[in-house]
């Protein structure tokens, strides 16, 4: 521990109280929330007791803590809130989102870096900043007098976000990210700073809160979730900057669906509201879109109620889009099936839920590889659990088809959960068989 002036820790002692923590309540917490990032600590009561004397934890621990008041209050807490420093206020409009965009996209896309940012935690307790906040953050951002863009750069921001979500969809996010961080730091960024009429410099900060939607997407795809919390926030920004509803809901869902995939769905079902209600005008497939988050993050928290709402609203909204012309890659049947089966699942309906999922790989487009991967991959795991193992066998052999070719953090973790499950049942030809067709491609 670093010793520090020695005053008793006032604000840390409150927010015990809040939490109703005993000393060795806490630190236990602490010691499983830094599991999370790799930490084995081992602290206990008498270690805060230091900590409320006025003593500070090292460095690397202090957000562990932080976040772990964070989980147990429901609500963002700070190292300043817990009096282990004072963070520099910035006034509205002040925040320099720019700045921090070139911070974390260039340590993204540094190879010697990108080992540091996979220490991140996802915190539970993140704060959201608000449409009305972010409205003026970016009055005092100063041009470049020697550029200035118009739409043709607009268009060719989107025109690269866009490959480069096909190329996502394809090889999955480790491979994708540094290129979308690369273009972030070193195009997006100066257009950001460029001479713009209002109208370019709208859309350009719309098209640049895409991009870190996209990568921040990309970020939890690779498990690097501390990581995408901060891309998902500067796309909030950029958005409200922007006047772009769109992106912003869009953004906030992004962050439940990292919620709920963590187990938090306290925090899932906060953020998927927010996002419907951030959203005035929806079309019907926007709505569905919300309205199947807010049913799977209910769900997760056991209402029932609120969920079987949501996923009829969903239902609906999509019979609706479906006799509508669709964008390609937009909220379709097969993702709405996703989320019938996540609900069923959440509720006790394993065997609804196979069904849903079965519907939900008919109705795919083919490109989808990734999500091929991750979803025949829980489908089969669905079968496992009732005692369909043939069945299952079936399904993970054509998703050990696909693995090879993605490189996905998520899809790691369902081959890991494969090789769990199907290792008690090496009497069995089918189960031994896939075992050692896993060996052949299961990266170590």
């Amino acid at each position: 521990m670093i010793n520090r002036k020695r005053t008793a820790n006032e604000r840390l002692k409150s927010l015990l109280c809040e939490a109703r923590w005993g000393n060795g309540e806490f630190a236990r917490a602490v010691n499983r929330t830094g599991t999370e990032t790799g930490y084995r600590l081992k602290y206990d009561a008498s270690a805060v007791s230091h900590w409320l004397g006025g003593t500070v934890p090292v460095a690397k621990v202090i957000p562990v803590v932080v976040e772990t008041l964070a989980r147990r209050l429901g609500r963002a807490v700070t190292e300043a809130d817990a009096g282990f420093g004072n963070q520099a206020a910035l006034a509205d409009g002040e925040l320099d989102t720019v700045a921090s965009l070139v911070e974390i996209g260039s340590a993204d896309m540094d190879p010697s870096r990108r080992s540091v940012l996979a220490a991140g935690l996802f915190s539970a307790g993140l704060a959201i900043p608000g449409w009305p906040e972010m409205q003026h953050r970016f009055a005092r951002l100063k041009s470049d007098p020697h550029a200035r863009i118009g739409m043709a750069e607009v268009e060719a921001v989107k025109t690269m976000t866009l490959h480069i979500s096909d190329l996502d969809d394809q090889f999955g996010g480790n491979i994708t990210r540094p290129m979308a961080a690369a273009f972030l730091v070193n195009t997006i960024v100066p257009h950001l700073k460029a001479q713009a009429s209002d109208d370019v410099r709208k859309a350009m900060l719309s098209a640049a809160s895409d991009h870190c939607y996209l990568t921040g997407y990309m970020a939890m795809d690779e498990r690097r979730d501390r990581l995408a919390q901060d891309y998902y926030v500067k796309a909030l920004e950029l958005a409200g900057a922007a006047g772009d509803h769109l992106t912003y809901c869009t953004t906030l869902r992004g962050m439940s669906v990292q919620a709920v995939d963590l187990g938090h769905g306290p925090l899932a079902v906060r953020l998927a509201d927010a996002a419907a209600a951030a959203s005035p005008q929806a079309g019907p497939r926007m709505r569905a879109f919300l309205a199947g988050q807010q049913a799977h993050a209910a769900a997760q928290t056991g209402d029932r109620a609120t969920a079987l709402l949501r996923i009829k609203e969903a239902e609906q909204a999509m019979e609706k889009a479906e006799s509508q012309a669709k964008a390609f890659g937009s909220y379709d049947p097969s993702s709405l099936n996703y989320h019938v089966a996540q609900v069923k699942y959440e509720l006790g309906d394993k065997v609804g839920a196979i069904t849903s999922l079965e519907e939900s790989d008919r109705s795919r487009e083919s490109v989808y590889r990734r999500t091929r991967v991750r979803y025949n991959a829980l489908l089969a795991e669905r079968k496992a659990e009732v005692g369909r193992l043939e069945e299952a066998c079936a399904d993970w052999a054509r998703v050990l088809d696909d693995y090879p070719l993605v490189q996905s953090g998520r899809c790691d973790d369902r081959i890991r959960e494969m090789v769990r499950m199907i290792k008690p049942h090496q009497r069995n030809a089918r189960a031994r068989a896939l075992h050692d067709h896993a060996r052949t491609v299961v990266r170590s």
